[in-house]
C-alpha cells in the first residue's frame, strides 16, 4: 500500500463556471482574431478566390471558424481569446477534453449562436453549470483558467 492509498479519494476542486460576460468578450477577442487570419489568407490569395462566389467563401469561412475553436479547445482547453480571458474549456469533472467534445460542442455554435447568440446566452442563465447547448452535448463547462 502506498502513501497515495492511505490518502483516501481526492476532495473534488470547485471549479467556478463562466458565465455571459467574459464569455462573450473571449468570443469577440477570437472573432477579431479569425478575421484577421481570413484577412491575410485573402490577401495571399488575392481577390480571385471572390470569383468563386460569396457561398464558397462562407462556407470556408464557417469551416476555418470550426476549426480554429476545435483545434486549439481539443489540444489546449483554451481559444486566444479564452487565453486572454483566463477561461478554459474541461470536462464536467474538470479533466481536459478531447478533439470529440471539441467538435461537438463547436459544431452546435451554429443552433446556439442563433440570433446574435440569444439562444446560446438563454440556455447559459437557465444552465447550473452554466451550458450553452454545444457543452450540455458535449459534457463540458467554461471554468476560470
Amino acid at each position: 500500500m502506498t502513501n497515495l492509498d492511505q490518502m483516501g479519494p481526492v476532495p473534488a476542486v470547485r471549479m467556478e463556471y463562466q458565465g455571459i460576460g467574459i464569455r462573450f468578450v473571449s468570443l469577440i477577442i477570437d472573432s477579431l482574431v479569425i478575421s484577421a487570419i481570413f484577412g491575410v489568407l485573402a490577401t495571399v490569395l488575392g481577390v480571385g478566390m471572390m470569383r468563386h462566389g460569396t457561398w464558397s467563401v462562407g462556407l470556408l469561412s464557417f469551416a476555418f471558424y470550426i476549426a480554429y475553436y476545435t483545434y486549439l479547445e481539443g489540444t489546449r482547453g483554451q481559444t486566444i481569446g479564452k487565453m486572454i480571458t483566463k477561461i478554459k474549456v474541461v470536462r464536467e469533472d474538470g479533466t481536459p477534453i478531447d478533439m470529440e467534445q471539441a467538435f461537438k460542442r463547436n459544431i452546435l455554435r451554429v443552433i446556439d449562436g442563433l440570433f446574435a447568440y440569444l439562444i446560446g446566452a438563454v440556455l447559459i442563465w437557465r444552465s447550473d453549470k452554466q451550458q450553452r447547448l454545444g457543452d450540455s452535448i458535449a459534457k463540458t463547462v467554461v471554468v476560470k483558467a
